[in-house]
């Protein structure tokens, strides 16, 4: 279980974004996390996967803090990321994107998102937006962190692709029971079919 504790953060101490926020996220089921642009949804991700550290608070795995010096390997080994600006390495290959994280077989998930032979060969910088947003997901697929963070997964895909991902990230928590997938979307959609679905607003989670 992944828990944040009397959570604050601000980005001058006069704002807020963060406020006292207390929130418990549970392996095997999936999280829509909802809000107003700039109301510190990538923000809220960024705490919950190490890249950020509250001002006050803490982060909890399985009911133990995080503390700095465990922040590099909470990343590296607890938490897989689907950043909005997708983050792969442009002059790699999506294959070889997903081959920096396992040393599965990376076809068979790329091919889950729609990724073919061909395309999985092409380096990263030649994909479309939506092409590289699903390599993004497939390498979090692939990884074999309990905890999937997704920063508008779906912004950038049709809405075909856009439902064939989601149901991959739901079917993630749902089949592998110790998962736990906490999207940030502003999609209708995607959080239809979360099995929880929180608002973030005034600092806090609803």
């Amino acid at each position: 279980m992944l828990e944040l504790k009397n959570i604050n953060f601000s980005y001058n101490r006069n704002s807020f974004v963060l406020k006292n926020l207390n929130a418990a996220f549970l392996p095997g089921k999936v999280y829509a996390i909802l809000g107003a642009s700039g109301c510190g949804k990538t923000t809220l991700l960024s705490i919950l996967g190490g890249l950020d550290i509250p001002d006050e608070g803490s982060v909890l795995l399985n009911g133990r803090p995080i503390n700095e010096k465990e922040l590099p390997d909470y990343r590296r080994k607890e938490v897989a990321f689907i950043f909005q600006n997708f983050n792969l390495i442009d002059y790699l290959t999506a294959e070889e994107n997903l081959n920096l994280i396992s040393t599965l077989d990376a076809l068979p998930v790329l091919e889950k998102v729609g990724i073919d032979k061909k395309l999985a060969k092409q380096n990263a910088l030649k994909l479309s937006g939506g092409q590289q947003q699903r390599v993004a997901v497939a390498r979090a697929l692939i990884s074999d962190a309990s905890v999937l963070l997704a920063d508008e997964p779906t912004g950038n895909l049709d809405v075909a692709n856009a439902d064939a991902v989601t149901k991959l990230l739901v079917n993630y928590a749902h089949n592998l029971e110790d998962k736990c997938v906490i999207i940030v979307t502003h999609s209708a959609d995607v959080a239809n079919q979360a099995d929880v679905v929180l608002k973030l607003e005034g600092g806090i989670l609803k």
